[in-house]
């Protein structure tokens, strides 16, 4: 194998919209080689208590000992609220708990977005969730620890994340786009059960704005812990900038 090519896997919560981290690896280049292993839950629910369940580490560290022995250059658990439900403490623990056990670098979706928010210069979002409201509040708590100002908060109250990775294109753009706000910046979509490594320039063109989705912002955090960044087209703004720029 290359020694430039990014060895990543993915912690993912389920089944939903994983084939989003394959679909993403073909269409950087070089291709990267993702591994993405299916992490155990008690309940498929948006709430405090289920999420902080799903991303107990208890269940991270059942989901990285299939990873043991790999050959891996980084580590994503890749759901962003059963990460920020825990809180900034809750996530350095998600973080230490993988670097622990796999001795590799180790991030968690909801991490991905504040630093794509960061590297992308912008100081006003809106948040276009599938969440209910109370969940999506507490993005926007998460979000303004990192003195990013929420300019609006939208939710569209799905409880499972299967029935989010059911959305299709015309449903994933028109909820983003019904829930733009003219002062944001950018436009975050922070669902890793949802599809859109497909329509990511779709979403884009739709907006007038860089758009940042869970998957994509994952995979993109997944390729600075290995050092592979380079610009990249048709995966957003957040790919075509020069990290060295």
């Amino acid at each position: 194998m290359s020694s430039t090519t990014a060895r990543i896997a993915f912690l993912y919560p389920g089944h939903a919209a994983e084939d989003d981290y394959p679909r993403l690896a073909r269409m950087v280049s070089p291709a990267a080689d993702v591994t993405v292993i299916h992490t155990a839950f008690d309940e498929d629910a948006h709430t405090v208590a289920a999420l902080t369940e799903m991303g107990s580490p208890r269940r991270l560290t059942e989901g990285a000992g299939q990873l043991e022995n790999q050959d891996l250059d980084a580590v994503l658990w890749t759901s962003t609220s059963a990460s920020f439900v825990r809180g900034i403490d809750g996530i350095r623990e998600q973080i230490e708990t993988l670097e622990h056990l796999l001795h590799i670098p180790a991030s968690t979706t909801a991490m991905a977005f504040a630093r794509a928010i960061t590297a992308l210069d912008a100081k006003r979002v809106a948040i276009a969730a599938s969440y209910p409201r109370d969940i999506a509040l507490l993005f926007q708590a998460f979000l303004e620890h990192f003195d990013i100002e929420v300019v609006s908060v939208a939710s569209h109250d799905i409880i499972t994340a299967t029935e989010v990775g059911t959305l299709d294109r015309e449903a994933v753009l028109g909820f983003a786009t019904d829930n733009n706000h003219p002062d944001a910046d950018v436009l975050l979509v922070p669902d890793t059960a949802l599809h859109s490594a497909a329509w990511l320039e779709d979403l884009e063109a739709a907006a007038g704005k860089p758009v940042l989705t869970a998957n994509q912002v994952s995979f993109w955090e997944g390729l600075r812990l290995c050092g592979r960044l380079s610009p990249q087209s048709g995966l957003g703004a957040l790919f075509r900038m020069d990290p060295l720029g």
